[in-house]
């Protein structure tokens, strides 16, 4: 996104050169996807991940420490900085202090991309409020935690900027035996029409997106065998994607890149026009 008041650049290879991008969850899966996705585009990054377990009933492996530094690594070898730290998005203090952190080192902020989440599974009146706490506790009141450290610095930094939170098809429709988490991806999508009001005066732009099956290790196979196995009539609320399963021959995942491509246009120039948006990144399968 260009500075308020200057003219509009017509050149889009690496649009977002001089600029700088905080990801969150960005150790593994959509949120190094999307880190080296915004460093191709010509952002220096601020890639942060709790990279530990947060709780119990999270059952797939977290990221670690390890998978951090090698996407700080990749961003590198794209030719730029990295700065990555391991925070998790439920210590509001700690992303203060890594956005200012960034901030002294950078000189700016201008790209937010809110995609820290995760998911478990379980009838809403059978889960555990250890289950419900987690989950709503990381994806959305942590993305609140995130936005509230960001946004300060964006508009400090009086260059406007793009926020994008990473929602879920599940933010958009009801999905059985993982209630919470759809509540929290709700959330989200009241979180960023809300925030495009009210920092859309800064030349800050706030859109959602709403990947649906993306191939990362939060798609647990057998989880979600075991889930239709007990449940038959929930199978109906996870459609196959048709542009997929026409392209393919096959319903297969989606990749973590197929869904960087749409966050790197919402951070850029080319969806100058796009705020208090819901975008919908599922090969179609909500249609069904």
């Amino acid at each position: 996104m260009t500075a308020r008041g200057s003219a509009p650049t017509t050149d889009r290879t690496e649009s977002l050169r001089g600029q700088v991008a905080l990801v969150t969850g960005a150790a593994r899966g959509q949120g190094r996807a999307h880190a080296l996705r915004l460093a191709a585009e010509g952002a220096d990054v601020i890639a942060i991940d709790a990279c530990a377990p947060l709780s119990d009933t999270i059952t797939y492996p977290p990221a670690t420490a390890e998978d951090l530094a090698e996407t700080a690594r990749m961003i590198e070898a794209l030719g730029r900085a990295a700065l990555t730290r391991v925070v998790d998005v439920r210590d509001l203090a700690a992303l203060e202090g890594v956005v200012a952190e960034g901030v002294t080192r950078f000189g700016r902020l201008d790209v937010l991309v809110a995609n820290a989440g995760v998911l478990s599974w379980g009838r809403l009146w059978e889960m555990s409020e250890e289950h419900w706490d987690t989950v709503v506790g990381v994806n959305l009141s942590g993305t609140w935690r995130t936005v509230r450290a960001a946004v300060p610095a964006m508009i400090a930094a009086n260059n406007g900027g793009s926020i994008v939170i990473v929602s879920s098809s599940a933010g958009l429709k009801a999905t059985p035996g993982n209630g919470h988490y759809s509540a929290s991806k709700h959330g989200l999508v009241a979180l960023t029409n809300t925030l495009a009001l009210e920092a859309g005066e800064f030349g800050i732009r706030v859109n959602s997106i709403h990947p649906y099956s993306v191939d990362t290790p939060m798609v647990e196979p057998n989880a979600m065998v075991e889930l239709f196995g007990n449940h038959p009539s929930f199978l109906h609320s996870f459609p196959p994607a048709p542009l997929r399963a026409a392209a393919n021959g096959h319903t297969g995942f989606m990749s973590p890149e197929q869904v960087s491509d749409v966050v790197a246009w919402l951070a850029g120039p080319g969806s100058a026009s796009i705020t208090g948006s819901q975008i919908a990144v599922d090969a179609g399968a909500m249609k069904y």
